[in-house]
């Protein structure tokens, strides 16, 4: 079992809490605005949009909050001006960080992001520093209750999909970014999925000791409760142990 995978559960987990607190919802309308803004309004067109729009759906977000976010982005409704800028940098053990945020407000964010990694024994490098260890892949999350292996196996290969794997619950696919509505729009045609998005997959994963694992799932949880920050990726390999002692 990949690092990656564990945290791209774990990941999907968090975002159940979220939605109770609302934080989910605004992490979505931003992502909506900025995919319309990009590549318009037009979902068959944009599918960076449809997938937005989709997850949104999924989490239950009203079609008005949808269709106004749309709105916003293709300059119909006046609206916040964001701006996608990302940051790279070390946890504990120096383990990689990459920090996808929207913002109206660059100087606020970096700051932001600076001062929780330098908190949580971390801290923010320079553009690039860790980038290079990282692939662009889109990335579906199936419950291993819905279906069995070899059927979503035979699905995504006919569809172009470049590999499937797993966690304790999930089946995870693995596609190129442009391949990745294709793949899960012929997935959905046969069973309900859980997430459906662009991901950046490392290269090589970093396992840490207990002490250091728990400074990391810290640091983890105090980045992603900046309001600026979209997306968060790692090459820490997150052991099932360690999670289960954390906080306790």
């Amino acid at each position: 079992m990949s690092g990656h995978s564990k945290w791209h559960s774990i990941k999907h987990k968090k975002a159940a809490t979220d939605a109770k607190r609302g934080k989910i919802f605004t992490r979505m309308i931003k992502e909506i605005t900025i995919a319309a803004k990009q590549g318009g309004g037009d979902v068959d067109s944009n599918p960076r949009l449809r997938t937005a729009i989709d997850n949104a759906k999924a989490a239950n977000m009203p079609n008005d909050n949808i269709k106004k976010a749309v709105l916003r982005g293709t300059g119909e409704l006046e609206g916040v001006n964001y701006e996608e800028i990302s940051y790279e940098g070390y946890g504990p053990g120096g383990v990689a960080i990459i920090i996808e945020c929207l913002t109206d407000n660059k100087n606020r964010t970096v700051a932001e992001v600076r001062h929780t990694l330098g908190k949580y024994n971390g801290n923010l490098g320079e553009s690039g520093c860790v980038g290079w260890m990282f692939s662009k892949k889109g990335l579906i999350l199936v419950s291993k209750e819905k279906i069995e292996e070899d059927e979503l196996m035979e699905i995504i290969l006919e569809n172009g999909a470049e590999d499937l794997t797993d966690d304790d619950d999930n089946h995870i696919v693995t596609t190129t970014p442009e391949n990745l509505s294709q793949v899960t729009d012929a997935i959905k045609s046969k069973v309900e999925i859980l997430s459906s998005e662009i991901s950046m997959i490392p290269s090589t994963y970093i396992k840490l000791e207990e002490k250091q694992a728990h400074q990391m799932l810290k640091l983890l949880d105090k980045i992603e409760e900046i309001d600026d920050v979209q997306n968060l990726w790692t090459n820490f390999d997150i052991d099932t142990e360690m999670i289960e002692s954390y906080g306790s």
